[in-house]
């Protein structure tokens, strides 16, 4: 048993030292900076967390951004997804796969296609009907979200008033205002 110790730690050492690392030569990653492609580039993937991506050229893979916008100005080969921004697809863009909005707005020009589905949650499409979406069109507006929300939030501001009415009066029912002191006593002749 105390042999195997030894045996299996310098076999997982082996195996550590022998691992292929993780290849990210042609992504393009952001925390906060914007990334722009160039009409005549190209990148793999498109990572943004509160930034924009700009593409003009080609992105052969996927493009998610959170908190930012999307822009394609060219071709997408992949998903393009995005959290809480705008997508917006020039004239003749091409996405390849999905396209997916949640707390967004998409805007499509003309001739844009895009290879499978199109899904708006919680947002909106403004789309010509010469764009071609090669599978389903989910769309579901802000306000099925919104206005439940609302409904929900007034009847708890309603009930949380009422409440604290309701104790106001009991402690001022509990605790009369002080007595009034007796009016002075003549003096008796």
């Amino acid at each position: 048993m105390i042999h195997r110790i030894p045996a299996s730690c310098l076999l997982l050492a082996t195996l550590a030292f022998a691992a292929t690392p993780a290849r990210a030569d042609h992504d393009a990653v952001q925390f906060g900076s914007n990334i722009t492609v160039a009409q005549d580039s190209s990148v793999h993937d498109a990572v943004c967390f509160f930034c924009s991506v700009n593409a003009q050229g080609t992105i052969d893979h996927d493009v998610v951004v959170f908190f930012g916008n999307i822009h394609i100005a060219g071709r997408a080969n992949h998903d393009v997804v995005n959290f809480f921004g705008n997508i917006k697809a020039d004239d003749n863009a091409t996405i390849g796969h999905d396209m997916v909005s949640m707390f967004g707005v998409i805007r499509l020009g003309e001739d844009v296609t895009v290879g499978n589905d199109l899904v708006a949650m919680f947002g909106s499409l403004h789309a010509p009907d010469s764009v071609i979406i090669r599978k389903d069109r989910v769309v579901q507006p802000g306000w099925i979200l919104w206005i439940p929300l609302l409904i929900l939030a007034t009847i708890i501001i309603v009930v949380v008033r009422e409440i604290r009415s309701w104790r106001r009066r009991q402690l001022i029912n509990a605790y009369p205002f002080p007595p009034q002191p007796p009016p002075p006593q003549q003096p008796q002749p």
